[in-house]
């Protein structure tokens, strides 16, 4: 949760100087408000709350979503919420007005000798160029299911992904089909925005991608400590890199 709140902080604001991030009792907003809905985001904070709370938090979430011109998710780790507040939290959601989107896992890993990656139908490159942002964003629009236009909503003319993210394109014939990312956050890489093609998928490209993202951004900064938010197509790869699951997620939007 502190790793989501503290990297979409600089990934809302490298969108928009002027957007929503706060930091509310019981709730993180970082909500660019664009047409990218992974980079309007809200999370819940306290740890160990209470059914009353959580369904409190839930409804103030929800009033923070309704207004606002484009849609997004609220993240919610189920593990730090109050045993009763597990159990009911299907219903405390609905209550509030809230649709279950999509499933998700909090993966950590320690990397301490990965080695150089490479695949044998991939050349990498760094994203450097708004050409290359382009192709990061469109592979996450296809993947993800989103219009082109939404995907470059969230990153055209970003310079924090060109300089300050290890950002990563994998090639095939000299053609983009998967990407990965990694960013420094508080003494840990996180990974981001992972995505293939569709029509590329299961030739285990995201897996050498991710390696190449997390290779360069160790290498870059000499942290081996990584976390990760995974989608339920991506859970599967990354135990094979060296990550653990640690925190079931839950994502949701309004109804």
């Amino acid at each position: 949760m502190q790793q989501l709140a503290t990297v979409w902080r600089a990934m809302v604001l490298d969108r928009d100087a002027e957007a929503d991030v706060r930091d509310l009792p019981g709730i993180a907003v970082r909500w660019a408000d664009c047409r990218f809905a992974f980079w309007n985001c809200l999370t819940l904070t306290e740890v160990g709350a209470d059914a009353a709370l959580t369904r409190r938090r839930l409804a103030e979430a929800a009033d923070i979503m309704r207004a606002k011109r484009h849609p997004g998710f609220l993240w919610v780790f189920a593990d730090l919420l109050g045993t009763g507040a597990r159990a009911g939290l299907t219903e405390a959601a609905e209550r509030a007005g809230l649709a279950y989107a999509f499933p998700g896992t909090g993966m950590a890993g320690d990397l301490l000798r990965l080695p150089e990656p490479a695949h044998p139908d991939l050349t990498f490159v760094r994203v450097s160029t708004d050409e290359h942002l382009r192709a990061y964003a469109d592979l996450n629009s296809r993947a993800y299911g989103f219009p082109l236009a939404d995907g470059r909503d969230g990153l055209a003319g970003s310079t924090l992904w060109k300089r300050g993210v290890h950002a990563w394109l994998g090639l095939r014939e000299e053609i983009p089909v998967t990407c990965a990312a990694t960013v420094e956050a508080d003494g840990r890489l996180f990974v981001v925005l992972v995505a293939t093609d569709p029509r590329w998928e299961r030739r285990g490209y995201g897996e050498a991608v991710t390696r190449k993202a997390l290779y360069e951004g160790a290498r870059a900064t000499g942290l081996t400590r990584a976390t990760l938010h995974a989608t339920a197509a991506g859970a599967p790869v990354y135990p094979r890199i060296g990550f653990a699951p640690n925190s079931p997620l839950r994502f949701y939007g309004l109804r």
